[in-house]
Formats: structure tokens, C-alpha cells, sequence
């Protein structure tokens, strides 16, 4: 079996995990979370979506969150190399990002979305696809001048929930064209668990065969019928080496409640059931990772220890299987 002697995981928790839940996590928590996955060794953190709060109010304290990541006594600068992420759906929340940027402490890289779906895409953005290539073309160059790196996200890659199967060489395509107008990098997003092992397989291997630098391509894949540690496996094995993910695998769609107030979030097709919604684990992709002798450097007993403080924040048990069993005892490992 080939599979790569190391693997870069961002953990998106405070940003993608935290905007599914349906009450509001305390600014300081996510602050705490943010410098204990530092500690962990993650290189990359998604912390925050810039957009207008009033659909996603999860994210009110999207500067708050940004500062006291990396405050010190000194000033800015507490993430160590880490690459600090904000979500930047639309125009004025690149501004906004730009701004922070300018003032010391915004993100290191910032995310724009297409879907290959034309449906979806309306109603994640509001624009077109043209409009939004436009727009794009457009702010990643303001991006770029401000010092931050642009990932450039395809979705509905395997599957639409509005209109159904979507093309894998459009995403392909789309992705070739991120590159084109200036991302950096590209996030593969299964935004709602529709690819299967050997769907997942074809796509990347088709994928680095028209762009075969791994480096330029994160997976990003949700666990909503309980095959993603097999998609992941299986992106493995095609040859990725860049993945994200979240502490108890939680996250996935915006809630459409928050403290008991109903908001935009996601719209029509939110699933309800925070059990059946969410990414890979974390704790559960890092583990499995080291006992196949694949490197992440990352602190793995440190990682476990933060999951259960993330139970404890968001106030139920979450869906990782290694913070309950934990790793496997060398007793029982084959030589």
C-alpha cells in the first residue's frame, strides 16, 4: 500500500465545529481552544467567519477571537507559525479582513467558495458562479497585497443536496482556475458526507494527475454516514498528504437556532441532529495516523487531553472514539 510518510492536518474546530451548535461558545473558550491547539502543534487553524453575524451569530466575536489568539503581554503575535484561517464568503468580509490585517492581528490566510452545483452555490453565496469568478478575480490580488494566502474551496464535489450528482472533472476544473486568478491553495470539500471510499479515491487520484503538487490541496471531508476515516484512507492512498478536521468531529452546516433564536444558518436542508453532522475527528484521524507509522508532529497525548476539554465546552459527548479508548496499548501492538 503506498501512503505518505507524513500528513499536515489544520484543525477548522472553532470555525467549522463550533457553527453547528445551537448555543453560543464563549469568546474565551474559543480563545483557549485556539492557543491549546498551538500547543497541540497544529501549523494550521480555521478560527473564524468574517461574514455578517446576523445569520451566523456563532461568529459575533470573530475580532475578539482573532486578538486574543494572538495576544501576548506584548502584542500580536502568539500563534508561533501557526497559519490563522477566516472564512471570507463575500466582498466586505475580505475588507474586513484586509483591515485586521492592517491593524495587526487578522488572518494569516482567508477562504472564498465556490460550488460546482450552480443551486448551491446561490445559496451559500448569493451571486452566480460568473459573478462570484468575477468578484474573485477581483479581492484575491487585495488579498494577496495585504499579506494573506487565499484558499479557494470547491464544493458539492460528490453531490449536491439541492439538485444532486455533480460532475468530478468540473470540480477539477474549478480547482485548475483557483490557481489561475491567484489562490494559494485549494480546499476539496465532501461538505455533507456524500463520497464513498472508491468516489473519493477516483477524484484525487484524477485530481493530481492534472495538478500533482499534494501541497496545493487540502481535504476536507465530513462524517455523516460513518465512512470518513475510509475516505480518508482512501484520499491516502491516491497520494494527499493535507487534511482538516475537527476535535469530536463536530461541525458541518450553520445553525438555524442560536440561545434559542432563530437565524438564517443554513436554510432549508440544515440536518437537525448534530450526531449525524460533522467532519472527521481529530483525535480519532491523528491516532490512526500514528499507529500506521505516518507522522503528523503532532502531540497526540495532548490532542486526546483537548478533546475532552471540547466535550466539556460544547456540553455533550462528541463522536471521538480515541478520547474514550484511547490509543492502542503496546502490549497488544504486532510487530
Amino acid at each position: 500500500m503506498q501512503l505518505p510518510k507524513s500528513v499536515s492536518i489544520g484543525d477548522i474546530t472553532i470555525r467549522d465545529g463550533f457553527q453547528h451548535e445551537e448555543h453560543f461558545i464563549p469568546t474565551e473558550s474559543k480563545i483557549w481552544l485556539g492557543k491549546r491547539l498551538i500547543e497541540c502543534g497544529f501549523s494550521s487553524l480555521e478560527v473564524t467567519n468574517l461574514g455578517n453575524p446576523k445569520g451566523m451569530p456563532q461568529f459575533k466575536d470573530a475580532d475578539e477571537v482573532l486578538q486574543g489568539i494572538r495576544k501576548t503581554k506584548t502584542g500580536w503575535g502568539a500563534a508561533n507559525g501557526t497559519k490563522l484561517t477566516a472564512v471570507t464568503i463575500r466582498e466586505k468580509a475580505i475588507e474586513r479582513a484586509i483591515e485586521a490585517r492592517r491593524n495587526g492581528y487578522g488572518p494569516d490566510r482567508i477562504l472564498l467558495m465556490v460550488s460546482t452545483s450552480e443551486a448551491h452555490h446561490k445559496v451559500n453565496s448569493g451571486l452566480s458562479l460568473s459573478e462570484y469568478w468575477k468578484m474573485a478575480e477581483k479581492y484575491i490580488p487585495m488579498a494577496r497585497e495585504a499579506g494573506m494566502e487565499v484558499c479557494g474551496t470547491v464544493s458539492t464535489i460528490w453531490g449536491c443536496p439541492v439538485t444532486g450528482p455533480t460532475d468530478l472533472n468540473l470540480a477539477i476544473d474549478f480547482s485548475q482556475r483557483w490557481l489561475a486568478i491567484g489562490a494559494t491553495d485549494i480546499e476539496h470539500a465532501d461538505h455533507d458526507g456524500s463520497g464513498t471510499p472508491l468516489s473519493i479515491y477516483t477524484y484525487f487520484s484524477r485530481l493530481l494527475d492534472r495538478i500533482p503538487d499534494p501541497s496545493k490541496h487540502i481535504v476536507h471531508l465530513h462524517t455523516t454516514r460513518g465512512w470518513g476515516l475510509a475516505n480518508a484512507l482512501a484520499a491516502l492512498q491516491a497520494g494527499m498528504t493535507h487534511f482538516e478536521s475537527t476535535m469530536g468531529g463536530i461541525g458541518g452546516q450553520p445553525a438555524n437556532f442560536v440561545d434559542g433564536i432563530p437565524v438564517a444558518g443554513t436554510g432549508e436542508y440544515y440536518i437537525n441532529d448534530p450526531n449525524i453532522s460533522g467532519l472527521i475527528s481529530t483525535e480519532d484521524f491523528v491516532v490512526m495516523l500514528d499507529e500506521m507509522g505516518i507522522k503528523t508532529n503532532l502531540d497526540i497525548d495532548l490532542v486526546l487531553e483537548t478533546g475532552k476539554m471540547v466535550e466539556r465546552i460544547v456540553g455533550r459527548n462528541l463522536r471521538s472514539e480515541t478520547i474514550k479508548s484511547g490509543r492502542i496499548p503496546g502490549y497488544l501492538k504486532s510487530e
